[in-house]
């Protein structure tokens, strides 16, 4: 909270006090304008104490370790304004010191007193101190944790596209050593998914039909390397037209399938089924393992989207990864 509106608030609150303590005295007893204005007088001070604690005993000795010299100056205060509201109740004697049918009130009783107001309003100060401090370091871990993963996200982010990127070069590599008539294809293939992710993708979200598209190029990409021999069961059930999804979430599933799968036999083909209900997606993919098809550099796709899937989807998804002998199996529940 900017300066100018604590100054405004604080005010506020004590001259609402300040008038409602003054219409309930005067309310209960007939006092003159001279006992309304020792009222307001004392509670004055009262209130100078509150912040010559919470201003500057606070911050500049207890928030430094400097307990000693907190202690000394909280005795120390407490005994210089129990003397000044002394010295003005002796001023204001007929006031004060004097009550209707009881004998005068003494120095040390109204020292005793007037020193546990004082304590009252120190402990007042001390617990608005720690509680608007206690609030602000609140907000500033959470705007630190914010800033936190807002970096991660983009670094994870980042290293989407030198990933695709490189698996894709690698893929046309392929088919250009073999000089395939279909290297210009998968190069237009591969700029219109290079065209996506570079100019669609700036958003935290996608339109969910946009993502399946670029699933759908990608797939075309890989079929052409594979000569039109990679054979994948894509289905997508459900009605697709509102949601809206991370992107580039999914894609790293099916990277995974056709380097580490068998893509080339059409009795065991990659079956990917994606299930949509309302906001619900559910994300389905199997394929047969390929022993000596492995990437042994480690690759980086699935610890990524696992970690996006937290940071993004925490609480609002199910991940179940089966690495059996001979299948994978990926499935994938997600609040959208």
């Amino acid at each position: 909270m900017k300066l100018r509106w604590q100054i405004f608030w604080h005010t506020l609150f004590w001259v609402a006090l300040t008038t409602l303590i003054l219409f309930v005295a005067k309310s209960s007893a007939k006092l003159t304008t001279l006992e309304l204005f020792v009222i307001t007088l004392f509670f004055a001070i009262d209130i100078s104490l509150f912040y010559v604690h919470y201003l500057w005993l606070i911050p500049r000795f207890l928030n430094k370790k400097r307990y000693r010299v907190y202690v000394l100056s909280i005795i120390i205060s407490l005994i210089t304004y129990a003397l000044v509201k002394y010295g003005f109740a002796v001023v204001f004697k007929p006031q004060v010191l004097m009550r209707p049918k009881m004998p005068e009130i003494t120095f040390g009783q109204y020292m005793l007193s007037t020193t546990l107001t004082n304590i009252v309003f120190l402990f007042l100060s001390a617990v608005l101190k720690f509680t608007g401090d206690w609030f602000l370091n609140e907000r500033i871990q959470r705007d630190l944790e914010n800033q936190r993963l807002s970096a991660e996200l983009a670094f994870l982010k980042s290293q989407i596209n030198p990933h695709f990127l490189f698996n894709s070069l690698n893929s046309i590599y392929s088919l250009a050593y073999q000089r395939s008539e279909t290297t210009p294809e998968a190069i237009l293939k591969l700029a219109e998914i290079m065209r996506y992710m570079l100019y669609d993708c700036n958003d935290n979200k996608v339109d969910l039909v946009k993502e399946l598209q670029y699933l759908q190029n990608y797939i075309d990409l890989q079929k052409i390397r594979f000569a039109n021999k990679a054979y994948i069961d894509f289905k997508v059930e459900g009605k697709v037209d509102t949601q809206q999804i991370v992107p580039l979430l999914l894609v790293a599933f099916v990277e995974n399938a056709f380097k580490h799968g068998v893509a080339n036999n059409p009795l065991t083909p990659i079956r990917l089924l994606i299930d949509v209900e309302e906001l619900h997606l559910h994300f389905y993919m199997q394929n047969k393992k390929h022993t000596n098809n492995r990437d042994e550099s480690g690759g980086i796709g699935l610890n990524n989207v696992k970690r996006r899937l937290d940071l993004l989807y925490k609480g609002k998804y199910n991940l179940d990864i089966r690495d059996e002998a001979d299948t994978y199996t990926v499935e994938l529940s997600l609040v959208l």
